[in-house]
Formats: C-alpha cells, structure tokens, sequence
C-alpha cells in the first residue's frame, strides 16, 4: 500500500502558497484494509476514509468513465490494482494532477504540471475533459483565483470548453453545482475573471443569460465612459473585490444592473427604470440557481437602490428615510453596510474613475447614525397603539434627518 499527497496541496506548494487542505490517495489497497488500520469510512459514491489522527481524507485509487449526461453520469471503478498515474489521469488540469510520494517525498508528474506551473498555463490533462461539463465552470474558477499570478487558459483547453457549451452539455448541470461553483469563485481573488472566461467559452448565455444580456449594451458615456453595460458590470465587481471579501457583496455587484439588459433599443443609450426592471431578473436568476436568501436579498435591495446611494446627497429628508427603511438599516445595519459597499463598486465600476471617492456611503452611514439615535420612550409611547406609535417615531426620525441634512450642508 502506498500514500500519497495529491491535488491542489502539492499545485499550492509548489507555488509557495499556504497549503489549505490535504487530500491524500492510497494505491494498492482494499477497503477493509483501510478499516482495519483505524481509518473511518466516509464516502457514499466511492471509498474514502479519514484518517484516525488527521481527519485527513485518503481516497482509494479510482477510474472513472461517462455513463450519462451531466456532472453525476459517471461510473468509478476502484480496486487495489489502480495505479497511481490512472487515478491523476481523470482529473481535470494539468497543475492539479501531480502527486508527492509520502515515504520519499518524490514529485509524481506525468502531465507536465510543474512546467505549466512555471509557465503559468490552465490546460487540461486529456480529451476525457470533455467528458464532464462541470469542468468548464472549475476552469473559469481557477482563473478567479490564479489570473493575479499570471495564469491564463491554453487555447486548445478554451476549444474544449466551447466544444462542450456547443454540444449542449452545460445544460444537463444542477442548479447546485453550478452555484456552488459560483459561490466559490467570487470569493477568489479576481472573480471578474470567472465571468470573462465564461464569456469566452460560449458558456456565459447557457449559465448566465441576465448578465450575458448586459454585453454591447450602451450606457450614457457623461456616466459610463466605458460605454458597454457588461463591461461595466465586469469593472465593478473587480472593484467589489478590492474594497470586500464577502461574496453576498460581490454577488450584489454583480447583479445590480440586470435591469439594462431588457431596456428597450429606442431608449438606448438611456436606461430609465432599469433599477425596477432589474429586481425580476435577480430574482429569476436566484430561483433558477436557488440561490441562498442572504444572496438574493442583497441582490434585490442593491439592484433596486443603487442609484438612490449614489443620490444620497441631493436626497430630500423624506426620501432619505424611506431609503433607510426600505433596505432595512436600522434593524440590519450589516447588510446595510453590504448595500453600501455594493453602491460604492458600482460607483468605481467605470473606465477611469476605479479611485474615485465615494462620499455618499458615510454621508448615508451617519443619516443611518443620526435617525437611529431616536427613540420613543414611555412617556411619548402612552395612549399610542402599535401604527400610531409607528407614525410618530418616523416623524421624529425625519425631524432628526432634516436636522442631520442642515448641519452637513452647513459643514458640521
């Protein structure tokens, strides 16, 4: 029986980064072997088995081969006589599929991912990568992470993710998977770069046709000088990623716009409602994906308010405070704060304004301050029911946020 490290913690070594998890395959044995070394049977499609001091996972050496269409049409084969080289033949990429020997340390490479590391390549290890849609959507992932370093897709890999959006084959994925997927890559350090791959596979109308929509739509140059809606929507989430390493708010970025997909050609390049037009189609995309409440809530709030924070400081006391209520500040102040850091990568989502300032989430932040500092005590509570009481804290409220306006334009 042999051992050994494989995947993604020999790739992240071998870059010099701190290595997360370890996963680990076993060559040569049985799975009652496995148990009775002390190892905890965990796997339901194949065997794997924690190991009795790490809780590491250590897999038994498998093939696999379609069955059936989309991610789970898969048939694994084990057994003790699956060497080391089948099991890395199945995977997807090339700098995924090394091993290091556990007795002696050796680097396994038998498709050249140390070179492809070097030359910082994203190429798959064999045709049977076609085999499994999923892998188009791993491969835009990876570039989310690995483009800051220099990565890039091979040609013929970017010829086999297109051949497999042309084949139909991403649409035999479960709104799971695919979310799960996405789910991962905004958390990654360019997720931008998931959608641009996307894009470039062909895949982006099958996985996301809200925001492929977005792409050659015009926007008013005075406030986008980058013009296309889809590139926009591409420069502000890569700004979302520099100010917040919460994926719900890069997730709201991302969406914010949707609405300027379906404006109607004659009104181009205006967009005039697109923030109502947008909300349905976040809240489309979140069903079909089945999308995470504190996703879609996000989504929907920025989508429909976006342009009210960037409006902050022209805002009316009145509307100020339905902005406030409407996106729930006072008992959510967090997501509020999500809402903000939305609006402001939306706001430097813009050819040549990334460093612009965005004086409007403080102003909006202090409002938020001024009119949740009052309160209604007993005394002003007494005689007064349930909407009455209601009324009268929004009255006192709007006074406090008349107040708060007059001392910001006076420069307090």
């Amino acid at each position: 029986m042999k051992i050994y490290l494989v995947g993604g913690a020999v790739r992240d070594e071998l870059l010099g980064l701190a290595v997360g998890e370890r996963d680990w395959v076993v060559v040569g044995a049985r799975p009652e072997e496995m148990i009775a070394r002390g190892f905890r049977p965990v796997g339901k499609d194949f065997p794997v088995f924690l190991h009795p001091q790490t809780a590491e996972e250590h897999a038994l050496a498998r093939t696999e081969r379609k069955t059936g269409p989309g991610y789970r049409g898969f048939d694994t084969s084990f057994s003790p006589d699956v060497t080391l080289e089948q099991d890395l033949q199945r995977r997807d990429l090339t700098i995924n599929a090394m091993a290091r020997d556990l007795d002696s340390g050796k680097l396994i490479d038998p498709h050249g991912g140390q070179r492809d590391l070097r030359e910082r390549w994203l190429r798959h290890v064999s045709d049977a990568f076609i085999e499994d849609p999923v892998r188009v959507l791993r491969t835009a992932r990876f570039a989310a992470r690995f483009a800051p370093l220099g990565f890039r897709i091979a040609p013929e890999t970017l010829t086999l993710m297109r051949r497999i959006a042309a084949r139909g084959e991403l649409d035999a994925l479960v709104p799971e998977r695919v979310w799960q997927e996405t789910r991962r890559a905004l958390a990654m350090p360019a997720p931008q770069c998931y959608l641009e791959v996307l894009r470039d596979a062909q895949a982006l109308p099958i996985i996301f046709p809200e925001i492929h929509a977005l792409f050659g739509v015009p926007q008013v140059p005075q406030w986008h000088p980058e013009i296309d809606a889809g590139i926009h929507t591409l420069m502000a989430l890569e700004q979302a990623a520099r100010l917040s390493e919460d994926p719900v708010v890069r997730f709201a970025t991302l969406v914010h716009d949707l609405g300027k997909g379906v404006t109607p050609r004659n009104e181009w390049p205006r967009h005039i409602g697109h923030e109502q037009r947008g909300v349905p189609l976040v809240e489309q995309l979140c069903e079909r994906l089945r999308v995470p409440n504190a996703y879609r809530e996000l989504g929907v709030l920025t989508a429909r308010y976006h342009l009210h924070a960037h409006r902050a400081l022209e805002l009316r006391a009145s509307t100020l405070l339905d902005l406030l209520e409407n996106t729930d500040a006072f008992r959510r102040p967090a997501r509020f704060e999500q809402f903000l850091l939305a609006s402001e990568a939306d706001a430097r989502g813009r050819k040549g304004l990334e460093k612009r300032s965005y004086p409007q989430a403080d102003y909006l932040r202090r409002a938020r301050e001024a009119a949740a500092a009052i309160v209604l005590d007993a005394g002003a509570r007494e005689g007064l029911k349930g909407p009455q009481i209601a009324r009268r804290l929004r009255r006192a409220r709007l006074e406090a946020l008349r107040d708060f306006k007059k001392d910001h334009a006076a420069g307090a």
